[in-house]
């Protein structure tokens, strides 16, 4: 959540994910504010997220393109969209994720690649993993009880 939980974040990665580059189409299409736009682009390109590059010469101007790191984003921006779809009547819908081939729309699903299941199924649960540090060991030590 520290590289997209905000709000701008997610706008400007939808709009990476929808073909846009340029500093004045995330603009343009977001409207947020020129300083804060840039700031939240910086941030990113720090973050490994989007990389900057020049597309022209004079004046200079950069694009900002995503990086492996940022597309492997893609997933989670796409599961939030179908969750928040989920809450609303499809004639509510503002945006929806299609098969770009037969125009047909897709419910994007998390699937377990062994078993078959939806990753929601109750069966799976999280577990302290190899990295986790003591209070994340403690607090899957009292969910392995129960």
């Amino acid at each position: 959540m520290s590289y997209v939980g905000e709000w701008w974040t997610i706008l400007i990665l939808h709009d990476c994910f929808d073909g846009f580059t340029r500093f004045d189409q995330f603009e343009a299409n977001i409207g947020l504010s020129s300083s804060m736009l840039t700031t939240r682009l910086k941030t990113l390109v720090e973050t490994g997220i989007l990389a900057k590059r020049a597309y022209q010469a004079r004046p200079v101007r950069h694009e900002y393109v995503l990086t492996d790191f940022g597309r492997s984003l893609r997933p989670i921006l796409v599961a939030m969209a179908a969750w928040r779809n989920e809450q609303l009547a499809p004639s509510e819908r503002a945006m929806i994720l299609v098969d770009t081939e037969t125009g047909r729309e897709v419910d994007p699903q998390t699937i377990d690649p062994v078993s078959g299941m939806t990753v929601s199924d109750p069966r799976f649960a999280f577990r302290a993993g190899p990295a986790a540090g003591e209070q994340m060991r403690a607090r899957y030590a009292l969910s392995d009880m129960t």
